[in-house]
């Protein structure tokens, strides 16, 4: 579907709605909202359902943060220090099963490794985010619940790539990709890697 010609949340009526679409409709307004005027932190709507609600999200975060390390193979090469390498630009797609907001389907939340041609792009390093194998990429944000607001999900993401919030220790809640932590407990805190300033930004919208 053509953005431009997409329908607007408030071409909606929530009394109009009922059960799942009322739900999704709340999130987009919410949604809408809270990323308003914020710069850094920009979403477009990848799907829709038949009623024209999302079902899909791409959000692109311009945040300065790491995407991996000098060598991939640190572990195997103890004593060596493997600095960060960072990049200003990440994606994240929020996917919405057919019985979200059910507790049996949640939102899925999972950061981009390739764009839409296959091409690698990155992806954060960080303990909460699976950066090797299968389901790199995917997001542990450990939501409260199922009426946790995807906008408030967002928000947990981007303090994730300032490294303002993440679990690396090896106890509950476990972090999503132990390489990663282990790096964190072992180069990034000593040598003071993870503790990094945003550069400006110029206005986005």
């Amino acid at each position: 579907m053509n953005e431009s010609l997409a329908p607007d949340w408030r071409l909606f009526d929530p009394k109009q709605l009922s059960g799942r679409n009322r739900r999704l409709l709340h999130e987009w307004i919410n949604l809408d909202q809270t990323l308003e005027k914020r710069n850094e932190i920009e979403y477009q709507i990848a799907k829709r359902n038949t009623q024209g609600l999302p079902t899909e999200y791409l959000i692109t975060y311009y945040i300065y943060s790491i995407q991996g390390v000098e060598r991939i193979d640190w572990l195997n090469q103890p004593g060596e220090s493997n600095r960060p390498i960072f990049a200003s630009t990440f994606q994240m797609q929020i996917s919405l099963p057919i019985n979200y907001p059910c507790v049996d389907g949640p939102a899925e939340f999972r950061f981009l490794t390739h764009d839409a041609t296959g091409n690698k792009i990155p992806h954060p390093w960080h303990p909460n985010i699976r950066y090797f194998g299968e389901f790199a990429g995917r997001v542990c944000l450990n939501a409260l619940n199922t009426h946790t607001s995807l906008a408030w999900c967002i928000d947990r993401a981007a303090l994730y790539l300032r490294y303002e919030l993440y679990h690396a220790i090896q106890e509950p809640p476990y972090p999503e990709d132990p390489k990663v932590a282990k790096w964190v407990i072992q180069q990034g805190e000593p040598n003071e890697w993870i503790f990094f300033d945003q550069p400006a930004l110029e206005s986005r919208k």
